[in-house]
């Protein structure tokens, strides 16, 4: 007979990321659903919040080094987003490759609203933690997320 013994092994359940995705994938999914009758995606609300921030207008350039996405994906949201009417885009006169975008008065009006929808879906998800416990969960994934240079806007 062998000596070999074959090592168990662990179960799913067993790590914590298989339980910080669940809950992710949960909070992430039940969000982009309440943002279906907007018409508007997950990943389109981080760039109009990031906009919505930052008053007045700004180049897609800048919204991906605020947002961490690359300059490719945030030209795609921005063309979404140009075809919604929900963003407004202006070429520069000097250089055709720079483009100003800004939000309309239409996106201005709807960025609080789905910043409330937002704040219910958190709600709902993070209401049985104390205040307490929301807290140092929040520090702790601060800390995780600081310590392995994590900087990209979940928009999965």
């Amino acid at each position: 007979m062998s000596s070999f013994r074959k090592k168990s092994a662990s179960y799913l359940t067993d790590h914590t990321g298989y339980w910080l995705r669940m809950i992710s994938n949960q909070v992430s999914h039940s969000f982009a659903r309440k943002l279906e009758s907007s018409q508007v995606t997950v990943a389109e609300w981080v760039i109009l919040r990031e906009m919505y921030e930052n008053k007045g207008s700004t180049s897609p350039s800048t919204i991906a080094d605020l947002t961490g996405l690359t300059r490719g994906a945030v030209s795609k949201l921005v063309a979404r987003l140009l075809e919604k009417g929900l963003v407004s885009c202006k070429e520069s006169t000097s250089d055709r490759r720079y483009q100003e975008i800004e939000l309309t008065a239409k996106a201005s009006s709807l960025v609080p609203k789905l910043a409330s929808l937002a704040d219910t879906n958190e709600k709902e998800f993070f209401s049985v933690l104390s205040a307490k416990e929301l807290s140092l969960l929040n520090e702790i994934l601060k800390k995780l997320a600081t310590s392995h240079k994590l900087n990209v806007a979940p928009i999965n």
